[in-house]
């Protein structure tokens, strides 16, 4: 299983959505087709045809509601 592979699991499982990497997220979404759309300051926003999703760190991690936001569009993604 590569690093890909085990991040989406991670993301999906749910059991460590304060323990993510903002990096790793952010690289997630691109390798998923996201595009970043820019953002200001430490914000950034990706999108995927009709899925919106803003990032923004808390520290080196990323924040966990935005991970559960992330799950639900990988969800819709079929993932």
């Amino acid at each position: 299983m590569g690093k890909l592979d085990k991040l989406i699991e991670k993301v999906m499982g749910g059991r460590g959505d304060a323990n993510i990497s903002f990096a790793d997220l952010c690289g997630l979404l691109i390798k998923l087709g996201f595009v970043e759309r820019g953002g200001s300051g430490s914000h950034r926003t990706f999108a995927r045809g009709e899925l919106f999703v803003n990032l923004q760190p808390d520290g080196s991690k990323a924040k966990a509601y935005q991970v559960r936001q992330v799950r639900e569009h990988l969800r819709k993604l079929g993932h």
